[in-house]
């Protein structure tokens, strides 16, 4: 989307690409004002930000009050996640969260675009994406059943129960009941004669994106956020950045921490085949300059031999979604 800021009532609105480089009458006072593309106008925003902050920099220094390091720390350095409700917030999906991502990336010269509502925890996507990760073993067919029957444009999905154990059974039955509840089917139909759960589906994009593999990302995400609260460390955070190096490569990266503005961790989500995309993330890593250990395959489903074995071939951590955050903490 390209994006247009008018000079007279300070509307921020998002507009069509193929509006950008031209003149509209602004949506709100009729005014004329330009649209401008998206990654252009952030470009100009941090031109300025860099600037005006360079010049606080050596205003300060000037006068001895702090250090030229000191200010630029506390100027990108996020804050701390002590009073949020991870599981329900809205706080991460800003600007100023994304500040220091915005940074890091800028000092490397990579253009990064955020979707600020990737972070956006105030919806059901967190909860079911945790549940699915703590529990995977036997949630994981539901998952499979809803993304099959999606992919085939069927109106419902039907999960047996007649061979699991009664833990399972109960385990399944739950979750297809938080399922209805949080609105990710339309329908939950329990079959007691036959031992089934009908599950009639929801045609919603962001749905069906959920079930066919996004839900890892979520669960990626709040098992880094969780880290880091529990640690007390400085934290900013994006989910599905797209990044442009300066060949003209475009990559998204599925999940992105910065630790106290200064320490990168990237986490690539695959719920299906990944090893065809070993030697791109191998590629990536490297023009990131970010540590084998720092660069994440999170493989659902991968078994903790074959997530050690595959860390100890290639320059990349190998996790699966229950050793995600072992991992994570054993990095600091």
């Amino acid at each position: 989307m390209a994006i247009i800021r008018c000079n007279k009532c300070a509307l921020l609105q998002e507009q069509p690409d193929n509006l950008a480089g031209q003149g509209i009458s602004c949506p709100r006072c009729a005014s004329a004002t330009v649209v401008y593309p998206t990654l252009f106008y952030v470009e100009k925003l941090l031109d300025k930000y860099f600037a005006a902050h360079k010049e606080l920099v050596s205003l300060r220094g000037s006068t001895g009050a702090v250090t030229a390091t000191s200010t630029v720390r506390a100027a990108v350095a996020p804050s701390p996640l002590a009073d949020i409700d991870l599981g329900n917030t809205d706080q991460l999906a800003s600007e100023d969260q994304h500040g220091p991502i915005y940074d890091w990336f800028h000092k490397r010269q990579i253009k990064v675009q955020a979707n600020m509502r990737s972070v956006d925890t105030s919806g059901f996507f967190d909860e079911v994406a945790e549940a699915i990760g703590a529990n995977m073993p036997v949630l994981g067919e539901v998952v499979e059943r809803i993304r099959w029957s999606q992919h085939k444009e069927h109106a419902s999905t039907l999960v047996h129960l007649d061979k699991k154990s009664p833990e399972a059974a109960k385990a399944i039955t739950d979750f297809c009941q938080q399922l209805y509840d949080f609105s990710f089917v339309a329908k939950c139909f329990r079959n007691k004669a036959e031992n089934n759960i009908r599950l009639v589906l929801q045609t919603a994009p962001g749905i069906r994106d959920f079930f066919n593999g996004e839900w890892l990302e979520w669960h990626a995400l709040m098992a880094s956020l969780r880290y880091a609260k529990e640690r007390g460390r400085r934290f900013s955070c994006g989910r599905r950045l797209r990044i442009e190096l300066q060949n003209g490569d475009s990559h998204e990266l599925d999940v992105f921490v910065l630790i106290d503005g200064q320490t990168p961790i990237c986490v690539e989500c695959k719920s299906g085949e990944f090893r065809q995309n070993i030697d791109h993330y191998l590629a990536l890593k490297k023009r990131l300059g970010i540590p084998g250990k720092h660069f994440v395959m999170c493989v659902a489903g991968m078994t903790d031999d074959n997530a050690k074995a595959f860390t100890a071939m290639y320059d990349l951590a190998f996790t699966n979604e229950r050793s995600l955050a072992d991992h994570l903490s054993r990095l600091f």
